[in-house]
């Protein structure tokens, strides 16, 4: 039985790009009893192995990082000014708690500013504020007193709501994007009792979503033969979204990308992994083209090549302060993957 908890202890974990270090060290600890190797490389990925020979390498990533904030300057009246960290909609940030991880690693909250509605005119009522023109407010008198707090030009922010399960299967988190990947690859690491015929790498990136960083060096160091990226992504099943946008849905299952703003996934991974769906005994559904990217966009390009392609867990509202996701979804997806990774037969099909 897949995880929930696990799932929702990685979404509460702070790591804005660029500032993963207690994801990786949550990983560290869940995955190294599980695995033959384990090492940080000086970007900051974890990357782990889990050796059996063979002829070529497979790998699996996920993305630690989740969007956030920066600190960028705090000012004389103690209010603080702040940059983002990934994509974000200006019109979903304001009047959010927000969490300042301080450099001692304690965490400093905070609200980001909003006028009262009695005080804007009619035209400030229809403007969307600009991030830049945003401030963050923990209730200090000056900047010395927010100095003293122990925030610091460059700490991380988040907006934070604290992740659970508000129904039977359904959860909200600030993270799913891409925790759902992260913790799909702890689990993929328990449940794999055989020694496999090949080498399986598992590598826990940083920094995707300011450009897809971690994923290149990784790339690089291993140069994969074959792969997947295991993602959250795109749950636009809402109302307003024309049917033909409706990118991805909840309840259908695994995602499986056709093709992205980074990569067109090969046909013959395509089938590969309708086929470990359907063994599996799992639903599954495709992500239309021209929407997004992932680490798959720099990994299959890399050195020699890598065979890749994309598994996702549908979420709505990613890249906003909390996400919904089904916990069926999640499963179904972690028992796909299963199944595409114990079947050395199809894998060595894919490099013929």
């Amino acid at each position: 039985m897949a995880d929930k908890e696990l799932i929702l202890k990685l979404s509460d974990i702070h790591g804005v790009a660029g500032f993963e270090d207690d994801v990786r060290e949550f990983i560290k600890t869940e995955i190294e009893p599980f695995v033959d190797e384990l090492t940080t490389d000086p970007l900051g990925n974890l990357i782990a192995v889990k050796r059996g020979g063979g002829e070529f390498k497979l790998m699996l990533d996920a993305h630690m990082d989740e969007v956030g904030f920066i600190v960028s300057s705090i000012e004389r009246n103690g209010f603080i000014r702040f940059v983002p960290l990934g994509g974000w909609d200006p019109r979903i940030i304001l009047a959010h708690l927000v969490e300042i991880k301080t450099r001692s690693g304690d965490i400093v909250q905070g609200v980001i500013g909003a006028k009262p509605p009695h005080i804007l005119t009619q035209a400030e009522r229809r403007e969307v504020i600009p991030i830049d023109e945003l401030f963050i407010d923990i209730g200090a008198a000056s900047r010395d007193e927010v100095i003293q707090r122990g925030v610091h030009e460059g700490d991380p922010v988040v907006i934070h709501y604290p992740a659970r399960e508000i129904h039977d299967g359904v959860l909200v988190g600030k993270a799913f994007d891409n925790r759902v990947g992260c913790a799909m690859m702890i689990e993929i690491a328990r449940n794999l009792k055989d020694k496999l015929p090949f080498d399986l790498y598992l590598a826990f990136t940083m920094g995707e979503e300011i450009g897809l960083r971690g994923a290149r060096t990784v790339a690089a160091s291993v140069q994969p033969d074959i792969g997947l990226s295991l993602e959250g992504t795109i749950g636009a099943d809402m109302p307003g979204v024309p049917e033909r946008k409706q990118v991805t849905s909840l309840g259908k299952g695994p995602v499986i990308t056709i093709a992205d703003k980074t990569i067109v996934v090969p046909r013959k991974m395509i089938m590969a992994l309708e086929d470990a769906a359907r063994e599996a005994g799992v639903p599954f559904q495709y992500k239309l083209p021209g929407f997004g990217g992932t680490n798959a966009g720099v990994i299959h390009t890399s050195g020699k090549g890598a065979v890749y392609g994309v598994i996702a867990v549908p979420a709505r509202y990613i890249h906003s302060p909390v996400s919904l996701m089904y916990f069926s979804d999640y499963d179904a997806s972690l028992k796909l993957v299963m199944n595409f990774v114990s079947n050395v037969d199809r894998l060595k099909g894919l490099l013929a």
